[in-house]
């Protein structure tokens, strides 16, 4: 069963995740202890027509000893021959299927200014090729399997094969692999998603207010965002699905419309390092203030990353009763714990959250009142305690969501 599973969830990643076209190059990232997953997402990569199929690894070991041992001099340099061929793969029309599955602890006691010196050389020297996916150029989708260290994390109590196979068993239901169909039970579910977009699209709120205990937030929107969610279209015009699972309907924010104080309600994975118990206060879009239980460095240096990491470049709704959040499970990975629960993100806006805004310059985004920056970073605000009001253009409150849940018929 697990066997024939795996082959299922494969074959959604890649008909369902990037949706790959016949004749289009693919990019698959992948960690070495996923080799057998990697060797049957090729399989069926080249079964639906790919051409010029190529497997990034990434490896644990490698990379705690890069940011150990590594000189300051290479790590604020990003190589130059990555970005030409990164760059190279989405100008010609490549897909990019990243297997997520890091380590939430992979970097403890490294200096934070060394992680962030490299991810902010990365974030720098990526913007051309992270622009072909946060503008929906090309396909690219985000799915994850499970690594000995992270199914520990989850299962601290069992044992290394114990703990990846109930992570396996997880991942197989959140996804919907374990269904019959599951390429079927997506079309359903991103059928669901549109209905809460198409809601939220008609009523253009112009704010939405956040309280929770922690939280006390005020989120303007943009004139004529879009909200999103599910599947996608890239300019191909092939659907796809960026996030394999996800549960949310997200929209920008307006930069500079953002005031209050937002909680976090679960840990955050940021690169190998946890960030967690951590509150951060808003004034005219900017981040004025933030404390921090654990990981108050590492924060300090996302907030620092550049002039927009101090701002929101995205607003996520997830009800509470996902499947995800009823696993009653933190995973320490963003995919998932994200999809449990509402999020915000930190940087970048999706350009494609706010009509006529794909491909704009940077200048023109801000003046739209969307965010740019070299990252972004999702964390998590909702629980079952969470309520959302909708401010409509004529300032009438509108219940969006109560306890964590819609306040609407989603039927």
């Amino acid at each position: 069963m697990h066997q024939e599973n795996l082959r299922k969830y494969a074959k959604l990643a890649i008909q369902v995740g990037v949706n790959i076209q016949k004749g289009q190059p693919l990019i698959i990232n992948c960690p070495i202890e996923g080799a057998e997953f990697a060797h049957l997402l090729v399989e069926e990569a080249y079964n639906a027509g790919a051409e010029d199929v190529r497997v990034e690894w990434n490896d644990e070991v490698l990379t705690r000893m890069k940011f150990e041992r590594e000189p300051m001099h290479v790590l604020e340099n990003f190589p130059e021959w990555r970005v030409q061929m990164l760059n190279s793969h989405v100008e010609k029309g490549g897909a990019v299927l990243s297997v997520y599955a890091p380590n939430p602890e992979l970097l403890k006691g490294i200096d934070p200014k060394r992680v962030a010196t490299a991810n902010k050389a990365a974030g720098e020297a990526l913007k051309t090729y992270r622009s072909y996916m946060m503008n929906d150029r090309v396909q690219w989708s985000l799915v994850s399997i499970p690594t000995k260290s992270w199914a520990a994390k989850i299962f601290p109590d069992h044992s290394e094969e114990e703990a990846v196979e109930k992570l396996w068993e997880q991942i197989f239901r959140i996804t919907r692999v374990d269904k019959e169909d599951p390429i079927e039970a997506w079309n359903k579910h991103n059928a669901s998603l549109r209905k809460a977009q198409d809601i939220l699209n008609k009523k253009q709120y112009k704010k939405l207010v956040y309280k929770a205990p922690g939280t006390n937030l005020e989120i303007e929107l943009p004139e004529n965002h879009i909200w999103s969610g599910g599947s996608a279209k890239a300019e191909t015009g092939a659907v796809f699905n960026p996030n394999i699972p996800t549960e949310e309907v997200y929209t920008a924010p307006h930069r500079d419309g953002v005031n209050g104080t937002v909680t976090n309600t679960k840990p955050l994975n940021y690169n190998g390092n946890l960030i967690d118990r951590f509150s951060l206060t808003f004034k005219d879009g900017v981040v004025v203030d933030f404390q921090a239980e654990v990981g108050y460095e590492t924060l300090k240096h996302l907030l620092e990353t550049d002039e927009g990491s101090k701002r929101l470049g995205e607003v996520a709704l997830v009800p509470h009763n996902s499947p995800i959040s009823e696993s009653g499970l933190i995973f320490y990975n963003t995919l998932y714990d994200e999809n449990a629960s509402c999020h915000l993100a930190l940087g970048e806006a999706y350009p494609t959250t706010v009509e006529g805004c794909a491909n704009l310059s940077e200048e023109e985004l801000k003046e739209r009142g969307l965010n740019v920056s070299i990252t972004h970073e999702d964390f998590m605000v909702g629980s079952a305690d969470l309520d959302i009001d909708g401010i409509t253009k004529d300032g009438k409150t509108e219940p969006i969501m109560r306890k964590g849940n819609w306040a609407f018929d989603m039927e």
